[in-house]
C-alpha cells in the first residue's frame, strides 16, 4: 500500500508532502519528553500485568475478576481515543499530555491503598484515561517537529522505547512489590506521573515558534471530521492492522503472560522476567527496521501485517499443541514473534498519516489506535472467563492457572486473528482500487519481487 500525495476526497496535502525543517536541538528535546512521557504510560500501562498474583492475594478475585481490572482500564483506554483525538487537534499535545499523567498518578495512588475489587478497578479507571491520552498526542508532535521523511523510523522509536516502560514494570517495580509491598510499589508508580507532568510541563511545546497547526473548528465540524477520517478506507485499514497485529503481544504482558509462564509452564519468575524484557528488547531491535522498511515499500505495508499475523498464528499453534510443558527455546520464539506485533502495529498509524490531511490526524490516529487494545481487552476477558469456566467445571482440577486450560483460553486467539485478517484483505482491496483511480498501481507480489531481483542483478553488472 502507498499513500496518496493527497488525501483522497478531501483535496487537502497530506502530510507525506508537507515537509517540516524544524530538526534542530529543541526538536529533539521536545520529541524526547514526549518519548519519557509515553514510558511512564507503558509502565503504568503494565504495573497491574507483574502484580497478578498479588493482586489474586489481596483481593481475593477470580481470574474473571482479575481480569476486569486490566479490561476495564483498557475500555476506558479504546472508548476515548477519539475523542482524545479531536482533543489533540483542537487543543495540542501538550496539554494532553500533562493531564494524562496526572490522571495516571492519581489512578495509582487510588490503587495502592484499595482494598476491594471496586476500589482498584477504579484505580485502574484513571490509569487507563491518563494512559489514552498520551500516545496520539506524542505523535501528533511529530509532524509539527520534523521532516516528514523522518516519521515513520520515528513512529516506530517512539512506540519502541516507549516500551522501556515495560521493563520499569518487570524489573524494578517488581523489585518493589516483592521486597517493600503493594503500596510502596503503587505510590512509587504514581511517583513517575508526578515527574512525568512536571517535565511534559516544562520542555514539550506543541510546535516551533510562529507556526500553530491546532484547528480550533465548531462542534459540527469536528463531526465532518470525524466522519471523513473513518469515511477513508485507508484509515480503517490502519484501524484492523493494528487490531490485528497488537493485541495478542498486549494481552501476554498486560495480563497473562506472567501467570502462564509461572504457573503453567512453571518457570521460575526471574525466568519468566527475562522473557518479558526480551520481549521489549526484540521490540526495540525490530521497530526501526520495520520503520525503514515502510519508508521504502510503501506499497507493501499490508503485506508485512499480513505476515506477522501470519507468524503469530503459527507460533501460538506450535506452543499450545506442544505435548507437555514447552521448552525454554520454544517460549523464547513465542515471545520474539509476539514483540515483532507491537511495532508491527505501528504501520497502522502510517496509513493514518498518510491518508489524512493534517487537519485530522489526531482523530484519525485514534481510530487506529482503537483497533489494537479493543481485540486485546475483548481477548483478555475471553481467557480469563475460559479459565473460570474450566475451573468451575472440574477441567482443571482446583488449579485456575492450569497448562491444559491455559490451552483452551488462549485458542480464542486464532478467531480474533481470523477476523483481523479479512478484514485487512477486504479493506486492501478497496484502498488499492482507490489509489487506481489516481493511476496508483500496486503490482502483484511476485511481479515486484522479481523486479527487484532483475534491479540487483543488472546493478552487480
Amino acid at each position: 500500500m502507498t499513500a496518496p500525495t493527497t488525501a483522497p476526497g478531501t483535496g487537502a496535502k497530506s502530510l507525506a508532502t508537507e515537509p517540516v525543517s524544524r530538526t534542530d536541538r529543541r526538536a529533539w528535546l521536545v520529541w524526547g519528553a514526549g518519548v519519557l512521557a509515553y514510558l511512564i504510560a507503558v509502565t503504568q500501562r503494565t504495573s497491574f500485568g507483574v502484580a497478578g498474583l498479588e493482586a489474586t492475594e489481596r483481593f481475593g478475585a477470580t481470574a474473571s475478576a482479575l481480569a476486569v481490572f486490566t479490561v476495564a482500564q483498557l475500555v476506558v483506554y479504546a472508548g476515548l481515543q477519539i475523542p482524545v483525538g479531536v482533543l489533540v487537534d483542537r487543543f495540542g499535545p501538550r496539554i494532553m499530555i500533562v493531564g494524562g499523567a496526572v490522571l495516571m498518578a492519581l489512578g495509582q495512588t487510588q490503587l495502592a491503598f484499595a482494598e476491594s475489587v471496586p476500589a482498584g478497578i477504579g484505580g485502574r479507571l484513571l490509569v487507563g484515561g491518563g494512559d489514552a491520552m498520551t500516545f496520539v498526542a506524542v505523535l501528533r508532535l511529530l509532524p509539527a517537529w520534523f521532516e516528514a521523511r523522518r516519521i515513520p523510523v520515528l513512529t516506530q522509536l517512539t512506540g519502541i522505547l516507549g516500551q522501556f516502560g515495560q521493563i520499569i514494570s518487570v524489573i524494578p517495580f517488581l523489585a518493589v512489590l516483592q521486597v517493600a509491598g503493594w503500596n510502596t510499589a503503587f505510590l512509587s508508580a504514581a511517583g513517575l506521573g508526578v515527574l512525568s507532568a512536571v517535565l511534559a510541563l516544562s520542555l514539550i511545546r506543541d510546535h516551533p515558534q510562529g507556526t500553530d497547526q491546532r484547528h480550533r473548528v465548531s462542534l459540527r465540524q469536528t463531526g465532518v471530521s470525524l466522519t471523513e477520517a473513518w469515511k477513508q478506507p485507508g484509515t480503517r485499514l490502519g484501524l484492523w492492522c493494528h487490531f490485528t497485529t497488537q493485541f495478542s503481544g498486549t494481552v501476554f504482558v498486560l495480563i497473562w503472560g506472567y501467570p502462564y509462564l509461572v504457573s503453567a509452564q512453571e518457570l521460575a519468575a526471574p525466568t519468566a522476567s527475562v522473557l518479558m524484557t526480551l520481549f521489549v528488547v526484540v521490540g526495540m531491535i525490530c521497530g526501526p527496521l520495520l520503520g525503514v522498511y515502510v519508508a521504502r515499500h510503501p506499497l507493501r505495508r499490508s503485506t508485512m501485517v499480513l505476515a506477522i499475523t501470519a507468524a503469530t498464528a503459527l507460533a501460538w499453534l506450535v506452543v499450545l499443541t506442544y505435548p507437555g510443558k514447552a521448552p525454554v527455546w520454544l517460549l523464547v520464539l513465542l515471545v520474539v514473534t509476539l514483540a515483532v506485533g507491537g511495532p508491527g502495529s505501528m504501520i497502522g498509524f502510517d496509513f493514518a498519516r498518510t491518508f489524512n490531511p493534517a487537519s485530522r490526524l489526531g482523530t484519525a490516529t485514534g481510530i487506529v489506535n482503537i483497533g489494537g487494545f479493543t481485540a486485546a481487552l475483548l481477548t483478555m476477558f475471553a481467557v480469563g472467563l475460559i479459565l473460570d469456566l474450566l475451573l468451575a467445571s472440574g477441567f482443571s482440577n482446583g488449579d485456575l492457572y492450569a497448562l491444559d486450560s491455559f490451552r483452551i483460553a488462549f485458542a480464542v486467539q486464532f478467531v480474533v486473528l481470523g477476523v483481523g485478517t479479512v478484514a485487512i484483505v477486504v479493506l486492501r482491496r478497496r484502498v488499492r482500487a482507490q489509489l487506481a483511480r489516481q493511476s496508483i498501481i500496486v503490482p502483484p507480489l511476485r511481479q515486484a519481487i522479481a523486479r527487484e531481483l532483475r534491479r540487483r542483478r543488472e546493478a552487480r553488472r
